[in-house]
């Protein structure tokens, strides 16, 4: 008999075959709600909907500080550089990195995990320490939002929320704020506001190529007491998430029949293996370890974290280890 599950993930290729069923776990009826980000963060985070989920890599962390509800799995579905989510008020006249320091930083919520490696980058590579700015949050699009989980932020972090009726979006057109750190786009881009790093991509390979960070965004939770009950469940979704990757990785660059809509994929492709190696998207903790202590440290150093975490202490201990015969 299998157990019924429900998990909640955006819908991406590298999950796509555990969406449609060409990849079922192991003892598993999954059920796919494949719905935005955000609310998949909400909604786990504020009344934990779902027996497993997609979740924001600092939300997690954060969670680890108060009654851990959620146990993580090394399954790393969204990795994004992060270079390009730096955007500029024409009204702010800054032209290089260091001159945000004693400026306003919109940000939607200063424990989202884009924001937190903005502001560790800034500090390790560009001498901005992350107390040097004024954080103003709200809503990018829309007014009103707060965050998920209630922080206590250390002394010298400022904070201060945008005004009623007001979006983040609409304040960096105006100059009320300088710059915003933001992993969605802004609307205003084409209005004015611009990127700190334009072109981005040149600044985001350097960037791998000294220091070997592919930026991971959000990882898989399950519920601590879905995982209480059946424990095995952690590998056999991780193994399922694993296989989807690798099936979807075979056929991305095929130029038979291209199964997207971009006629030069194939080139993109080996361009970015070229930078980030032929499986530049692993999944467990192994090849990733560096990469999560960075942001363990971020965490720490900004105060979303009580103390410094080792990656290995984010995990089920079920995913770490395989048998070998």
């Amino acid at each position: 008999m299998s157990i019924s599950i429900t998990l909640a993930c955006e819908r991406y290729d590298r999950t796509e075959a555990l969406r449609d069923g060409r990849v079922t776990p192991a003892g598993v009826d999954l059920t796919y709600l494949s719905q935005q980000v955000e609310e998949t963060f909400f909604r786990m985070a504020r009344f934990r909907e779902f027996d497993a989920a997609e979740m924001s890599l600092a939300s997690y962390v954060v969670s680890l500080n108060r009654d851990a509800p959620f146990v993580g799995l090394p399954v790393f579905p969204s990795r994004m550089f992060r270079h390009s989510g730096i955007y500029l008020s024409a009204a702010s006249g800054i032209t290089e990195p260091a001159a945000l320091a004693g400026r306003r930083v919109g940000v939607a919520e200063f424990q989202l995990t884009a924001n937190v490696w903005i502001r560790g980058l800034l500090a390790d590579e560009y001498a901005v320490p992350v107390d040097s700015v004024t954080y103003v949050t709200g809503g990018l699009h829309s007014p009103g939002r707060v965050d998920k989980v209630a922080l206590d932020l250390p002394p010298g972090i400022r904070l201060e929320p945008l005004g009623p009726g007001r979006t983040l979006d609409q304040a960096l057109v105006d100059g009320e704020i300088d710059a915003l750190y933001s992993p969605r786009t802004p609307k205003s881009l084409s209005f004015g506001v611009r990127r700190l790093f334009e072109p981005s991509r040149p600044v985001e390979e350097d960037y791998y190529r000294r220091t070997g960070i592919f930026p991971i965004m959000h990882l898989l939770v399950l519920r601590r007491d879905v995982y209480a009950r059946n424990r095995w469940l952690a590998r056999s979704l991780y193994d399922a998430f694993d296989r989807a990757r690798a099936r979807c990785a075979e056929g991305l660059d095929d130029s038979a029949a291209v199964r997207y809509m971009l006629p030069w994929l194939h080139d993109e492709v080996a361009r970015t293996r070229a930078v980030l190696g032929e499986d530049y998207w692993p999944y467990g903790l192994e090849r990733n370890t560096e990469v999560l202590r960075t942001f363990l440290r971020y965490s720490y150093d900004q105060g979303l974290a009580a103390r410094k975490l080792e990656p290995e202490e984010l995990f089920a201990p079920e995913t770490l280890e395989s048998v070998v015969v």
